[in-house]
């Protein structure tokens, strides 16, 4: 049985990349709120599942190692052949008859095919962190301006906003509505397990890819998740995924990387479900680069603004409009160390999400 990897058992199997805590946390982003894929397998090892491959994160004082696992058979990944230790691909129920085409090169084409996987990882593990940001120097200027930021900084270090992919990063926070951690990350792995591809089983737990919008958007879906304790969110997702693809393209999210705030508030705001608890947890961190995020923060918005209008009078309706309108135009790593749940309460929120459906 394959089991998760550790890098104190053997680190012949682990590649890695320079990266210091200060400038990532693994324990403070995988597990903060903003991805629900991620789960601590090993003592600091963090197992999960990017870009359609499975992985275990873990590091050191100054350095990045991961591992890869390589018996998948998943978007154009090699396939795991017969002979080898573990072939039989999670989810079929029969060995392949192949033989790798790896083995089959020769050894100096083996090893040129070897770097540029290894290339193509690296390349995905900077991206997925915003790695080619620099964090310590956005924690300095964000502290210049902002005396709260800057004490609860010195606690919260190397908190990154993950880059994930639009289709994952939009389904999985339409599933958090009115919902805490623990039970989106439940409600995200049956969704994964119910309707997405398996990609391998290690130590007996299964791991999944995020569903397709065409898995998503099948008239099925709505009653399946609801027999899976989706409730009212079940048909959130199975609409949402129905107009993207009617209405729009497979590749529509992926254009809001490009877009500005306000286009891709507005445009998100379409699609059933997306309300302000999503647009709060889901807005640019995801969709957009972090170049322009710090571009939007360098607007200096301070948070004594934020608590000045917290403070005044008038109705809730008022507050939260304030906050969408400004606080969500900060540089969303800021804001998730510095985090303040709007003024809205959750009786509030459970009415506007009926009178949605």
């Amino acid at each position: 049985m394959l089991q998760h990897a550790l890098l104190s058992v053997s680190s012949k199997a682990w590649r890695q990349l320079s990266c210091p805590r200060s400038e990532l946390r693994l324990d403070l982003t995988l597990g903060c709120g903003q991805t629900f894929r991620w789960r601590e397998t090993g003592d600091g090892h963090w197992t999960g599942v990017m870009g359609g491959r499975v992985w275990t994160l873990t590091q050191t004082d100054d350095t990045l190692w991961y591992h890869v696992y390589e018996n998948q058979d998943n978007h154009g990944i090699r396939r795991v052949c017969e002979n080898d230790p573990g072939t039989e691909p999670a989810g079929s129920d029969k060995k392949l008859k192949c033989v790798s085409k790896v083995k089959q090169e020769p050894e100096e084409k083996g090893i040129e095919m070897a770097s540029v996987q290894d290339s193509t990882e690296e390349e995905l593990l900077r991206d997925y962190f915003q790695l080619n940001f620099q964090l310590e120097n956005l924690y300095k200027d964000w502290g210049r301006h902002d005396d709260h930021f800057r004490q609860i900084a010195r606690i919260f270090t190397g908190v990154r906003m993950l880059r994930q992919e639009p289709v994952e990063c939009l389904f999985s926070f339409i599933c958090s509505s009115n919902n805490h951690i623990s039970r989106i990350q439940g409600m995200v792995e049956r969704l994964c397990h119910s309707l997405g591809p398996r990609i391998a089983t290690i130590q007996g737990t299964h791991y999944h890819d995020f569903p397709t919008l065409q898995a998503l958007a099948d008239s099925g879906v709505e009653a399946c998740l609801r027999n899976l304790g989706f409730g009212y969110r079940a048909r959130f997702l199975q609409q949402s995924a129905q107009l993207i693809l009617d209405a729009h393209s497979p590749d529509w999210l992926l254009q809001f990387r490009r877009a500005s705030y306000e286009e891709a508030r507005e445009a998100l705001r379409s699609l059933p479900g997306v309300g302000l608890k999503v647009l709060f947890c889901a807005d640019l961190k995801k969709f957009q680069k972090l170049k322009e995020q710090v571009d939007v923060q360098k607007k200096k918005i301070k948070s004594e603004e934020r608590d000045e209008v917290v403070k005044k009078g008038g109705t809730k309706k008022k507050k939260v409009r304030h906050l969408e309108d400004n606080i969500t135009k900060k540089t969303t790593t800021a804001k998730k160390v510095k985090w303040e749940k709007p003024p809205h309460s959750r009786k509030r929120r459970v009415k506007e999400e009926e009178q949605r459906q």
